[in-house]
């Protein structure tokens, strides 16, 4: 008999829990209240760090961030030494300098990368261990945090908006940071800071939104309350993300984008992930690979396998997507979203040729990944490890 899980219900006997969203700001223009919203949460001439993607310098964002934070009389310190995929190491450094400094808040700017370095070090700087002393959850965060302002200027990730940062540590192994203290305190929203992201990523990182959204609402931890923001985030990619891409400098387009993210990053805060994220961290492991095409390919890789036995989950993410509310049209419509927007779907002659099945499938099977194979809403046994593997390396 086919495995297929009850559809979900608000009965009065369900339970289900919607944990902290951090205060949003938004708008065109928000950066230039970031001195005045983390003078808010601080003491007077308190000592701030600023973590950045180093990739802004050439922006001015942030000398915009850092002179709206002197001009609301804070003290800053500039730590801009993040990199794609971030490590332990980088982590530590930067707590090191926030200890020594003694700030009492970081405000990260930037993609994922400096946003999960930032919140791990306003989590971790005020005991002495190192980032990996926490990694999958090993032990608890000090009880002494520092207040944490994240600022997105990629919309994607939704990183801004969860309890989870992504480290990599000395065996190139991607490992989770999880709890409350990781959380933002304040998000400051502004699509003027997106627009000078290339097409490609804008397009990678649309991809990765839509994904959270499509995970947090299909996976076995997937609830109707919870499905208000990612079928809103998945609504919003569909109408805003080939025009974000099209149109760099459409203000309205940036700004859907954006919110599809931060909406889709507070979904996954409450309902995680599920076998696409599994397959992206596995791959990525191995290889380099931007996360949000990774992550897209893995999506479009499973889909019509998890949908085989829906329960209409699936179904109303269709309709969210702008199709009929159908499970079969899923599939098709995420292919051609994937393709509308440049996302180059074949990995054939990029560096993936040496890795066969067999290793791709042992990276998903390991425990850093086990989280996201379980939440998947249909079991997902070693043979189905071994079959996505094969169609993410030969599918075209």
């Amino acid at each position: 008999m086919p495995w297929v899980r009850p559809p979900p219900t608000l009965s009065p006997m369900t339970i289900i829990t919607l944990d902290r969203v951090p205060r949003i700001v938004q708008g065109a223009g928000a950066l230039g209240t970031l001195g005045s919203v983390v003078a808010e949460c601080v003491p007077t001439a308190s000592a701030v760090l600023l973590v950045a993607d180093p990739g802004l310098r050439s922006t001015g964002m942030i000398e915009t961030a850092r002179a709206a934070l002197q001009q609301a009389g804070l003290g800053v310190i500039l730590f801009d030494d993040v990199k794609s995929d971030p490590t332990m190491a980088q982590v530590d450094s930067a707590a090191g300098v926030a200890r020594r400094e003694n700030a009492t808040a970081v405000v990260s700017i930037g993609g994922g990368s400096a946003l999960d370095v930032g919140k791990t070090v306003a989590a971790i700087c005020g005991g002495q261990a190192s980032a990996s002393h926490y990694g999958l959850c090993a032990n608890p965060f000090p009880k002494s945090t520092v207040v944490n302002i994240c600022v997105p200027t990629t919309s994607g990730t939704g990183s801004e908006a969860t309890r989870t940062a992504v480290l990599t540590d000395t065996s190139h192994a991607k490992i989770w940071l999880w709890g409350e203290e990781i959380k933002a305190d304040v998000v400051v929203l502004d699509p003027v800071l997106t627009t000078g992201l290339p097409a490609q990523l804008t397009a990678a990182t649309g991809v990765d939104a839509l994904v959270h959204a499509v995970e947090a609402a299909t996976n076995a931890n997937a609830n109707p309350a919870n499905n208000l923001y990612c079928h809103e985030a998945i609504r919003l990619v569909a109408k805003h993300l080939r025009r974000a891409v099209a149109a760099p400098g459409d203000i309205e387009a940036r700004a859907g984008v954006q919110w599809a993210a931060t909406l889709a990053g507070i979904a996954i805060d409450n309902c995680g992930t599920a076998i696409a994220h599994n397959i992206g961290h596995a791959l990525a492991s191995l290889r380099p690979i931007h996360h949000g095409r990774v992550v897209g390919l893995a999506l479009r890789a499973t889909l019509s396998w998890n949908i085989e036995e829906d329960d209409a989950c699936y179904a109303a993410v269709a309709a969210a997507l702008g199709e009929p509310a159908k499970s079969s049209r899923l599939p098709g419509a995420v292919d051609k979203l994937i393709r509308d927007v440049g996302i180059k779907v074949s990995l054939s002659g990029e560096g993936y040729d040496g890795i066969t099945a067999e290793q791709l499938a042992a990276q998903m099977a390991r425990p850093e990944n086990s989280a996201m194979r379980r939440s998947n809403r249909r079991p997902v046994l070693d043979s189905d490890l071994l079959r996505f593997a094969h169609l993410m390396l030969t599918e075209s």
